[in-house]
Formats: structure tokens, C-alpha cells, sequence
């Protein structure tokens, strides 16, 4: 142990701000567990072998959950430990005898499997301090917000018409409900990726009637861009609010990376057992390697240019989706333009 921690701290760069205590951690309870596979003294009983596999996972656990809490340590850090103690398990039980291939075998696969075990709970444990600090951050802004909406929304009506400060309110409401949706979407993207569902209250929905509502809305925010095509009267049971707001991100998006001043159509179709809704807008396309990382959450397309945002639209966008039994797909080409098609069920289980 001792030559392993010198090693350590002269090659691992991150060991050098812990204790000696704090940096062997697992190792004793490691080694011994490595000696007791090693022993040709110990009888290993079926109820044994899988007794000591237990522990043996337990503690290579312990090492990367343990790891994962010190912010210098990267899992290539944590790796390296392993290799720097493979070394020096073989150097120094070689000093008496070369080791019998057996033994070499059980080490290495030891090893090994202590890396992999090790390097999961690592990511497992960053991956669940990280979304602990998301949930609690967004929480907490949340208040802060409101109190700043609700105090702008008393001066607004405070103001006489013609004041010039109407403007710079209604701007401050805007933003705050712009700030207020972004964080709602980190808590929702939080909770997909902890593996809960998404709330959805399911209702009878006049998508028809939905999609002619977000085209007003949008058509008074950007102009006179958007064209819908209907079927006429497309009834369905759904969340009408997660609807519009996968909508309203597509649209959003057709008018940040589509051809200015092109049209940007919405096409509301059905059959028997589905609904079909395509946006479509011109412009440049999607290349084939961004297709498929689009929605993936915090990535975005390499043409984003200084557009804000988190990169969660569209991996929410597809959630919400496939929450309703549904598929959200998206197919971009040169000259023809992109299209993010959603396809519904009818009656969504």
C-alpha cells in the first residue's frame, strides 16, 4: 500500500490534495479480498465464492462512489489508480517467486473487474451528484423569479398608458417567463433522465383547434410566416399544455435556423389510428452526423451561432412525445428543407 500511494501521488495528479487515509480508502479491504482468491488454503464453497463476489463489488463500489465525491478526480484518474496497482501487486509479490500463470490470471481478471465495477459507480455517482445540484438549484431560482414576475406585473399596471416604462416592464415579464420556462425545463429533463415520467394530464383534444390557436400566437410573435394545413376536425386524447409547448419548440426553432422570411408550414393529417403533424421550414439542412445527436440532452447543432437556450428542446420535445405513445423524427436534406415530423396514436393507452 504503501508503494502504491508514492506512485499515486507522483503520477495521479489528483491525489495530491488527500490524506493518506482518505487516498487507500478500499485498498485494504480490496487486497484482502485479492488474498483470499489467491489462498490454496481457504476451502471455496459454491456459498463462498458468491458470498466473497458480493463484498468483493461492494468495495470496487466503494472505490469509485468515493472517487466521484472529490471534484479533482476524472474517471481516467480513477482507472489509472487500478493499472499504477496492478504494477505494484506484481512487483512486489515477484521479489519472492514468479507468480504461477493462475495466479497472474486471477489478478488481472481481479483487476479488471475492479476497474469496470469501479468506473460504473463513478459515473452513477456523478451522474447523481450533479443531478441533485441541478434539482436543487432550479428550485431554489424559482422563488427569486416569481417574486421579481409579480412585482414587475404590479408596476405594469401601475403605469399610465404612454409611459415610456411600459416597454422596459413588459420586456421584464417576458424575460422572466422565458427564464422561468428554462428552468422548468431542467427539472423535467431531470426527472426523464432519473428514469420518472413525465406529468402528463390527458384530456379529449381538438388538435386541430390546438395547432390554429399556436399558429395566432406565433404568427403575432414572428409575422406572417406560418401556413397550416388541416385535415379539418382531428380529435385525440392528449395533454393539450405539453402539446403546444412541443409545438411552439419546433416552431421556435423552424424561425432561429430556417431561411428568413420563408414560410414555415404545418401539416395536420390523420387515419384511422394516427395523427401525423409535420413543421417544415427551408433553409440550410441538418447534416446526417447532427441527426443523430439532435435530441440528445445539452447538445445542439454546430449552426446554433449565439442562439440561447440549454440544448434541452428537443430531447424534452421527444419525451414528451413518446410519453403519449408517440414518435418525434426529423428528416433534412439539401434543397428540400427540414421536417420534424410527430406521429400520435389516437388513443393513447
Amino acid at each position: 500500500m504503501q508503494i502504491w500511494e508514492k506512485r499515486a501521488r507522483d503520477e495521479v495528479s489528483a491525489s495530491i490534495h488527500q490524506d493518506s487515509l482518505v487516498l487507500q480508502n478500499s485498498l485494504p479491504l480490496y487486497l484482502g479480498q485479492l488474498s483470499d482468491e489467491l489462498s490454496t488454503t481457504i476451502h471455496r464453497t459454491p456459498g463462498r465464492i458468491a458470498s466473497d463476489e458480493v463484498e468483493s463489488t461492494r468495495i470496487r463500489k466503494l472505490h469509485g462512489h468515493e472517487r466521484a465525491g472529490y471534484a479533482d478526480y476524472s474517471m481516467s484518474q480513477l482507472i489509472f489508480e487500478y493499472h499504477i496497482l496492478r504494477q505494484v501487486i506484481f512487483q512486489v509479490i515477484e521479489e519472492e517467486a514468479p507468480l504461477e500463470v493462475w495466479e497472474r490470471d486471477i489478478i488481472i481478471g481481479s483487476i479488471e473487474q475492479a476497474v469496470n465495477d469501479a468506473a460504473t459507480q463513478f459515473s452513477q455517482t456523478l451522474r447523481d451528484i450533479q443531478e441533485l445540484f441541478m434539482v436543487t438549484l432550479t428550485h431554489d431560482l424559482k422563488n427569486p423569479i416569481n417574486v421579481v414576475k409579480m412585482g414587475t406585473q404590479l408596476m405594469l399596471r401601475r403605469l399610465e398608458r404612454g409611459d415610456a416604462h411600459i416597454d422596459v416592464a413588459a420586456r421584464m415579464i417576458t424575460a422572466t417567463e422565458r427564464l422561468d420556462a428554462m428552468i422548468q425545463d431542467l427539472l423535467d429533463a431531470s426527472r426523464v433522465r432519473a428514469g420518472e415520467p413525465l406529468k402528463l394530464e390527458l384530456e379529449a383534444c381538438d388538435l386541430d383547434g390546438l395547432v390554429q390557436e399556436i399558429v395566432e400566437d406565433l404568427t403575432f410573435t414572428y409575422g406572417e410566416r406560418f401556413v397550416l394545413v388541416s385535415d379539418g376536425e382531428v380529435k385525440s386524447h392528449c395533454s393539450p399544455k405539453q402539446i403546444r409547448r412541443v409545438i411552439e419548440n419546433l416552431a421556435t426553432n423552424a424561425v432561429k435556423y430556417g431561411a428568413a422570411d420563408t414560410p414555415i408550414t404545418l401539416t395536420l393529417l390523420q387515419s384511422e389510428t394516427q395523427i401525423s403533424l409535420t413543421l417544415h421550414n427551408k433553409g440550410n439542412p441538418i447534416a446526417l452526423d447532427e441527426q443523430s445527436i439532435l435530441f440528445q440532452q445539452f447538445r445542439r447543432t454546430l449552426d446554433v451561432g449565439e442562439q440561447s437556450g440549454w440544448g434541452l428542446g428537443l430531447f424534452l420535445a421527444k419525451s414528451i412525445v413518446e410519453a403519449h405513445q408517440g414518435t418525434l423524427e426529423v428528416e433534412s436534406a439539401e434543397g428540400k428543407g427540414t421536417s420534424f415530423i410527430i406521429q400520435l396514436p389516437k388513443l393513447p393507452r
